[in-house]
């Protein structure tokens, strides 16, 4: 589904992605895991034309999207819910939710059933439910995050590119988040997952990747990695 070839990318003359290569399976969830620093929000940025990558190929579907422009790239079906989140914050739940859907209501993807999805995400999302005419800056920081994650699906990605879902929660929505993660997964939903809690994203991918300076150092199945000793020294700790 989504490959990712020799990428170079950064920000002005400071070079972050070292050519890095990585491989996310139709229909499979893959991590993305490293320190703060590492280059990992850098990746997604460059596979969403945030940033305009050097070098290399992002192919998606066997198409190179690589160095378009975001709207450009989000017609092609690839969603990112952003670290930080970035929800509208004056508008309302059930619009932030609409506007994930935009490309779909002006015709640039097939528009389906919009109203039908927005109800879905109510449903798998329950706390949004209780909650789609409060104002988006209104929310807790999990609701926001949860509304991020709701508003990528919007677009009924063929890829959704998750970053750091779990950032500034506390450990019980940290929980709620990856068991969504968890149900998307098992619908079959395509999935790069960046995240530096490592234990639980490997717990939930079937694949992983470590980054490091801007390069990969390891990678393969998930289970595979949490047995690593290297892994498991530097970013599981002795708990795990």
């Amino acid at each position: 589904m989504l490959q990712v070839e020799n990428l170079v990318a950064g920000y002005g003359k400071v070079q972050v992605l070292q050519g890095i290569s990585l491989n996310v399976p139709d229909g499979q969830l893959v991590t993305l895991i490293g320190s703060n620093g590492a280059g990992k929000t850098t990746t997604l940025r460059a596979l969403t034309g945030m940033i305009r990558p050097e070098s290399g190929r992002v192919l998606l579907g066997g198409k190179d999207i690589a160095g378009m422009p975001a709207f450009a790239i989000t017609k092609f079906g690839v969603a990112h819910s952003p670290e930080g989140r970035r929800v509208f914050p004056t508008l309302s739940v059930a619009d932030n939710l609409e506007l994930g859907a935009y490309t779909r209501l002006t015709g640039q993807r097939p528009k389906g059933d919009v109203k039908g999805d927005i109800d879905k995400m109510f449903d798998l999302f329950s706390r949004l439910g209780e909650r789609r005419n409060q104002l988006a800056g209104t929310l807790s920081g999990g609701e926001q995050q949860m509304l991020a994650m709701a508003r990528a699906l919007m677009l009924q990605p063929q890829v959704l590119l998750l970053d750091e879902p779990s950032m500034g929660l506390s450990p019980r929505l940290v929980e709620e988040v990856f068991s969504i993660i968890g149900r998307l997964k098992k619908e079959k939903v395509t999935m790069l997952l960046v995240e530096q809690f490592a234990a639980a994203a490997l717990e939930v991918a079937d694949y992983g990747y470590v980054m490091e300076n801007g390069k990969l150092t390891v990678h393969g199945p998930a289970d595979k990695l949490k047995k690593d000793a290297a892994v498991r020294a530097a970013y599981l700790g002795a708990a795990h």
